[in-house]
């Protein structure tokens, strides 16, 4: 593999400052409750709330303050994406009268998490699509109480319009207005105004993402995403103003976003870090986008299409993209990813918003072990048994010899002692 355009390394920050800095965090709200998260968003949002839970009225003004042609393009991608989650819901199945030997039945029933918390981010940019992607499949999943936090807009005391407007459309049932390490210390362990939930999803800055570390066993957590990625792979046939759009989308994300293009053909890498400077040159974010463009962007040439699909199944990415001639000839080989996007028609930005497939997705590396975010996020497989006396009986002396080998003694006395009773 030879490098046309070389990156700095990027890992996932876990100093021991960021580490003990959310401890004490969590530790206060913990403490102090409503309190401690009042004083944090004074500090640092500028904001003057007197308490943290959205209400109707502000629910309402983000509905009067977003135009209807915006309200209507929400609802259209809130469609999309619910349709998918159903789509996906109903590939699951319960299980029942499964019989490994007679007189045993065994089963399973798909149930949903009670609480959910979907953490939807402020920061340099209000991503209300967030909202969607997260609150959605939650309500479609059954999960009967679905709230979502999401900081207010510096010195506003309020939530961005958008973002509350998405997630009244997603059918979040209470909205905070708290951010950052804080929101997830109190929807894990609870505060005066918010009671506690079962599982928290969504992205985050650093200080969201060590605060689910460390609160996970308290709750659930989706997985610990870290800045955006894509990784494009493609050959001559790829069209470099496409790969260079694509590659931009990523970068403008934040400063630590990284963009990859792995290519066969040479003149093809060259094009596109021609054309990704050209387009820099006229982009309204390339403030962020240039700098992690010429830190984190990467173009690698490989030797062969077999090179660059292994090369990308060893990086695992966020999204990843085939720009090839015959993009469905390499997919089966495709194996780690967090969501596929095949062909120049299938821009990384429509499955960002609307085509239907969730944007909440594993990051560095972790796609190796699981996917993103989807319906089956929010349910729980769970088995069940049942066996005749006759059963009961006839199973219970190989349990017995298991649990003697292991030197349990009360589970053969379990075992033993219904083989007795049939006696």
């Amino acid at each position: 593999m030879k490098e046309i355009k070389s990156a700095m390394e990027r890992t996932l920050a876990n100093a021991e400052t960021l580490t003990s800095d959310v401890k004490s965090i969590i530790d206060k709200v913990r403490a102090e409750g409503d309190k401690a998260l009042l004083e944090y968003a004074a500090k640092f949002d500028d904001s003057k709330r007197t308490g943290i839970r959205v209400t109707e009225e502000e629910i309402a003004q983000a509905y009067a303050a977003v135009p209807e042609e915006d309200v209507a393009d929400i609802k259209m991608a809130a469609e999309h994406i619910k349709a998918f989650a159903q789509a996906q819901k109903n590939a699951f199945s319960s299980l029942e009268g499964f019989e490994p030997e007679p007189g045993i039945s065994l089963g399973h029933r798909i149930i949903p998490v009670d609480s959910v918390c979907c953490y939807v981010p402020g920061g340099s940019y209000p991503l209300f699509s967030t909202a969607l992607m997260l609150g959605i499949p939650a309500k479609v999943a059954g999960a009967g109480r679905v709230i979502a936090c999401s900081p207010v807009g510096k010195g506003t005391d309020k939530v961005n319009p958008y973002t509350l407007v998405a997630m009244d459309v997603a059918g979040v049932n209470e909205v905070y207005a708290v951010g950052g390490a804080q929101a997830i210390a109190a929807a894990s362990y609870g505060t005066e105004s918010m009671a506690p939930v079962d599982m928290i999803v969504g992205p985050g800055n650093s200080f969201v993402t060590e605060a689910k570390r460390q609160c996970y066993g308290q709750v659930g957590i989706d997985f610990l995403a870290g800045p955006s990625e894509v990784l494009v792979i493609g050959d001559e046939t790829a069209n470099p103003t496409v790969v260079a759009a694509d590659l931009l989308a990523q970068s403008e994300h934040d400063f630590v976003a990284k963009g990859i293009y792995v290519t066969t053909s040479e003149e093809s890498a060259k094009a596109v870090i021609a054309e990704v400077e050209r387009q820099l040159s006229v982009l309204p974010t390339a403030d962020i986008a240039a700098k992690s463009w010429a830190d984190y962007g990467e173009v690698l040439l490989a030797d062969n299409m077999e090179e660059a699909i292994k090369y990308a199944n060893d990086y695992a990415p966020e999204h990843l993209e085939v720009c090839t001639k015959n993009p469905d000839e390499i997919k089966e080989k495709l194996r780690n990813y967090g969501s596929l996007f095949l062909g120049q028609n299938t821009a990384e930005v429509f499955g960002d918003y609307a085509s239907g497939t969730n944007h909440t997705l594993p990051t560095l590396g972790a796609a190796r072990y699981t996917g993103g975010v989807w319906v089956g996020t929010f349910l729980k497989v769970c088995t069940d048994q049942s066996m005749t006396e006759e059963a009961s009986a006839a199973l219970a002396p190989l349990v017995s010899r298991l649990a003697d080998r292991e030197g349990l003694a009360a589970h053969k006395a379990a075992a033993e002692l219904r083989r007795k009773e049939k006696d």
